[in-house]
């Protein structure tokens, strides 16, 4: 069952990634579908295992970089650091 969501790009990488899509004769909507899937099927424990950032480099401007999130002490100091 197909379900619709709404996601947000930066313009530049749709643009690319289309393109990427046409290609290979499938639409936007597929690719992504395919990312999501090997993303998250695949058994993969960390993010940086998943063979999808080759893919992501080509559609993208450059190396996909994944941080860790901080963690909530951090954010918080971070926070009020700037209020300063």
């Amino acid at each position: 069952m197909d379900a619709k969501v709404t996601l947000s790009f930066d313009a530049a990488i749709i643009e690319k990634a289309k393109k990427y899509a046409d290609s290979q004769g499938i639409s936007l909507s597929r690719l992504t579908e395919v990312l999501l899937r090997k993303a998250t099927f695949g058994g993969y424990t960390n993010i940086e295992d998943i063979p999808v950032s080759d893919w992501v480099t080509m559609i993208s401007e450059g190396d996909s970089t994944y941080a860790k999130p901080k963690k909530r002490k951090a954010l918080k100091d971070e926070y009020f650091n700037n209020k300063k």
